[in-house]
């Protein structure tokens, strides 16, 4: 294969990859394919990233509340992933309140959304909202927390359950994470979201003219992204298509609340 047709076989794997974690509207002359998709999952999660920004500075040039603005990028938020991710965060919930390990995989097979998944799901978005709300927006510089939050949490999310794909075991032989388990390659499929976080940290420190900063928030990331995964391994002995998806959802929070908790000390010692 030469690399012409490797730049089209890459092409059709972003674009099934666009198809498969979103609701954006891809037309359907498009040809596309879904063979290792989850490589260009952190891409897709930068590209989902920039839209929230859009959303955000749209919002704050309509003069838009900070609360009202943090609902609404939430709602946006989950219109353009199709709650994808938010439903294995329910799923994975119910299956983690069954104190008998061998049935969790079967409530977590369960359509109904149960009272732990509820609670799960809810308990995630009014985290979203509250950190949102209390990420200050510097209007007075590009390179604010609040827009690295915002571009970087979903890149950081994709990147989590990218380690999660290729760190532990999955659990089912069949689901809809099947195929991303077993299509991924190691090392290669590492470069896409390392390429992604290497290029906005560098960038961040570019435009903050910290660096002490900018590589703290890449190893807290780092750790959420890998902790997030091993502690749902931990507790099912693996992963499943809805665990894929919590791990997405559970470290797009932390790693907000992680950005929260650096600008109120860097306001604090400043």
């Amino acid at each position: 294969m030469n690399w012409g047709q490797k730049l089209v076989k890459g092409f059709k794997g972003l674009v099934g990859a666009l198809v498969f974690y979103t609701r954006l509207p891809i037309s359907a002359k498009i040809p596309y394919e879904i063979d290792r998709i989850g490589r260009f999952a952190p891409v897709v999660g930068l590209l989902l990233g920039n839209l929230l920004l859009i959303g955000d500075r749209g919002l704050a040039w309509l003069e838009v509340g900070s609360f009202s603005r943090a609902v609404l990028l939430v709602c946006l938020w989950c219109l353009l992933t199709g709650g994808l991710h938010l439903d294995g965060v329910m799923d994975t919930a119910d299956g983690l309140a069954v104190q008998n390990p061998q049935l969790r995989l079967q409530v977590m097979q369960d359509s109904q959304t149960g009272a732990f998944g509820v609670m799960a799901g809810g308990l995630l978005l009014l985290l979203k909202v509250a950190f949102l709300t209390d990420l200050e927006y510097n209007n007075t510089s590009p390179y604010s927390l609040r827009l690295w939050a915002l571009v970087m949490a979903p890149v950081w999310g994709r990147w989590g359950q990218v380690l999660a794909i290729a760190c532990y075991p999955y659990l089912r032989p069949t689901g809809k994470g099947a195929f991303l388990k077993a299509e991924m390659q190691l090392p290669i499929d590492f470069l896409w979201g390392a390429g992604c976080l290497i290029f906005l940290t560098g960038l961040q420190i570019w435009g903050m003219g910290n660096w002490v900063l900018g590589m703290g928030l890449l190893l807290g990331g780092g750790t959420i992204a890998w902790g997030v995964g091993y502690w749902f391994h931990s507790r099912l002995g693996g992963h499943t298509g809805d665990s894929y998806g919590a791990v997405v959802e559970w470290t797009e929070v932390a790693f907000l609340g992680l950005v929260l908790v650096v600008e109120v000390v860097v306001d604090r010692f400043t």
